[in-house]
């Protein structure tokens, strides 16, 4: 399928059926934006070669309200085809009151761009859902009114840059450019630190003198200097967010994207919640004779040094789009940069872009998320839009729900006090309080006044969810989020998604530095979100013993630093509501200390926490596959969550109604 076509002959179809999205934040997206699509069609995932490279930018208009409807006065470069285009192209769009939600993709009929809106109105996004096997980012930013001019342009930049448009992954681009406009007309020398696949993790660097800019209608053209042994040259253009601290853009004749970010303009502080977009290209594996490449969108938040997040991710080597919590760590310093093992970062301004080190290329920004402080006195009861999370690893909320998962939700006036429930199964109903999924009653292990602990009916089909409260039968906002078909998320010790998982042995005893788990043994996790059971059970009952309620056999998978490990049970924790239970043997071949545990679904992989692992072994028949394990919950109380939060305290609650077991040998 080829992307070039006549613009004015595109039509666009709903991407969501169902359940209907919550259309509330449509006015986040108003007036006229300028935006850039860069999109590239996979055509041998053998090699990672490319059948197109295509980019779309211009202006857009948005209608603002509901349903919402945006037109584009766009032009397409086709790479491949060598074709440029201008036309016009109408769209639909949804936004939520969270800021999630989606466009018709202008540049594939019946696809949609999945994204989301940050407190300036900016949307970035990706067509993760598509199946013509191809990656794209798209982004767009309201133009100032009155327009940025040359003064707009002026102090210190970051930009991250990004480029497939060759088609092969020899020749993939990615750079990290500084450059420091005066404000007139003049950029002076760029500095510039790239890499390009076939040189995997060899950096060059260039200096590039004499650059230039010129403004028209509020974009700058920024001009290089032919040269034949630079890595840019010719005309490029950039867009501005309305503070011009965000800038973005790329050439007019080719599919490539740049992301930047203004520093310098006070202290980088990475803190809070933020929305994220994205590229990636692993070139790892050139010398096997492919690359790897993907797109994605999300969110994530920082908080002290350390990032739990979420993406969703289309990688056209796995059979279709998934969703991928993690976490990862940070510290910020003076100047806003700093690296992980894989990607060189710069902070300023509530915005972070990101440039992938080779081989591991690739293209991040990340905006701070809209605050939903001044929404609280929209409704009575007010459930946070952004409050959905996973009960234990803390994903955020656009990693969606599943079937049987436990969720902790925030928002305020939820409950006139606190209540737990008495025992099991739980109620759908404590404290004249009930929350419903789509119209279902949800079982409720405690309700607070900004708090709630629930889980997911297993009833809950489709596409989209829409999560309401009512308390003492006043409704809350409805929000809508997500259907994920699992949504794995370990319990941690530290009750936060972070550390080490709740991972125990044989004899209930926690695994962890002072207790670490040996080579051959095996070992039980304890986790929420792995999605329908057979045989099935009530909402909120307690996973029954012996015929044990699994998972669809063979759909969950472990890894402990990256060695996959033998599932030996995966189902429902026996005698505990809400909770799941995976017993897996430790592989061979691992480093002694902390370790990535890492869960996979169908639809899912989480790499959050961590594993102790000893340096010794034992047999592999030491311990059994399915045995009985006392979970730590049975013995310390409830530790879901990290206890209430807002000052309330740990919630010292027995889930079980007798100490829990596993999966007995035998059974």
């Amino acid at each position: 399928m080829k992307f070039a076509r006549v613009l004015l002959l595109l039509t666009m179809a709903a991407p969501l059926t169902a359940q209907t999205w919550d259309t509330s934040g449509n006015g986040t997206l108003n007036g006229t934006y300028y935006f850039r699509h860069v999109l590239y069609q996979l055509s041998n995932a053998g090699t990672g070669a490319l059948y197109d490279e295509v980019s779309l930018y211009g202006t857009m208009t948005f209608s603002g309200n509901a349903p919402g409807t945006y037109t584009m006065t766009a032009s397409e470069v086709d790479v491949q085809a060598q074709q440029l285009q201008h036309g016009t192209i109408p769209g639909t769009y949804s936004i939520a009151a969270s800021g999630q939600g989606f466009l018709s993709n202008p540049l594939s009929s019946g696809d949609s761009i999945y994204g989301l809106v940050n407190a300036q109105g900016i949307f970035v996004g990706s067509s993760t859902e598509n199946l013509n096997g191809y990656n794209d980012v798209f982004i767009a930013a309201p133009l100032a009114s009155p327009m940025p001019t040359s003064s707009t342009f002026k102090g210190s930049y970051s930009l991250a840059y990004m480029d497939l448009s060759s088609g092969n992954p020899l020749y993939t681009v990615g750079a990290m450019l500084t450059m420091n406009p005066d404000g007139v007309k003049n950029v002076g020398t760029v500095g510039v630190v790239a890499y390009v696949g076939e040189y995997g993790s060899t950096k060059s660097g260039q200096s590039l003198p004499n650059v230039t800019y010129t403004f028209s209608n509020g974009a700058a053209v920024l001009t290089f200097p032919n040269s034949s042994n630079a890595l840019f040259a010719g005309q490029y253009y950039l867009y501005f967010s309305p503070d011009g601290n965000f800038v973005f853009g790329g050439s007019p004749y080719s599919a490539d994207l740049f992301v930047g970010v203004r520093t310098g303009t006070g202290t980088p502080n990475l803190s809070g919640l933020y929305y994220e977009a994205g590229l990636d290209e692993d070139e790892s594996t050139l010398s096997a004779g492919y690359a790897t490449p993907d797109s994605f969108y999300g969110s994530f938040s920082a908080n002290g040094g350390a990032i739990v997040g979420h993406q969703r991710l289309a990688d056209f080597y796995v059979a279709s789009a998934y969703n991928y919590t993690y976490s990862d760590s940070y510290s910020v310093p003076a100047n806003g940069a700093y690296s992980s093992p894989v990607m060189n970062y710069v902070v300023g301004g509530g915005i972070r872009i990101g440039s992938g080190i080779g081989p591991s290329l690739g293209l991040s920004v990340a905006l701070q998320a809209p605050s939903m402080s001044s929404t609280l006195s929209a409704t009575p009861v007010f459930l946070n839009p952004q409050g959905i999370v996973n009960a234990g690893s803390f994903a955020p909320f656009t990693a969606g729900i599943a079937p049987g998962e436990l969720l902790t939700l925030y928002g305020a006036d939820l409950a006139s006090g606190t209540q737990v429930a008495s025992g099991i199964p739980f109620p759908s109903t404590l404290g004249n309080v009930q929350v419903t999924v789509n119209n279902i009653p949800a079982p409720l292990y405690y309700v607070t006044p900004t708090q709630l602990s629930a889980i997911v009916p297993y009833g809950v089909t489709g596409t989209i969810a829409k999560v309401q409260v009512f308390n003492n039968n006043v409704a809350s906002n409805a929000v809508t989020t997500l259907i994920a078909e699992t949504a794995p998320g370990v319990l941690t010790q530290s009750q936060n998604g972070l550390g080490y998982g709740d991972v125990v042995h044989a004899d209930g005893s926690l695994v962890n530095a002072g207790n670490p788990a040996q080579i051959g043994e095996t070992v039980s996790v304890y986790l929420t979100g792995l999605g329908v059971v057979s045989p099935g059970i009530a909402d909120g009952a307690a996973g029954p013993p012996y015929p044990y309620a699994t998972t669809p056999a063979g759909t969950i998978t472990a890894y402990i630093g990256g060695v996959a490990a033998t599932v030996g049970y995966s189902g429902l924790a026996p005698g505990l509501a809400g909770l799941y239970q995976i017993n897996l043997t430790v592989p061979a071949g691992l480093t002694a200390g902390d370790n990535n545990l890492d869960i996979g679904g169908p639809d899912s992989y989480a790499s959050e926490c961590l594993i102790a692992i000893a340096g010794t072994s034992v047999s592999a028949s030491a311990v059994p596959a399915y045995r009985a394990v006392p979970h730590p919950l049975s013995q310390r109380g409830a530790r879901l969550n990290g206890g209430l939060k807002g000052g309330v305290g740990p919630l010292v609650h027995d889930l079980v109604r007798a100490a829990p077991f596993g999966p007995a040998t035998g059974q």
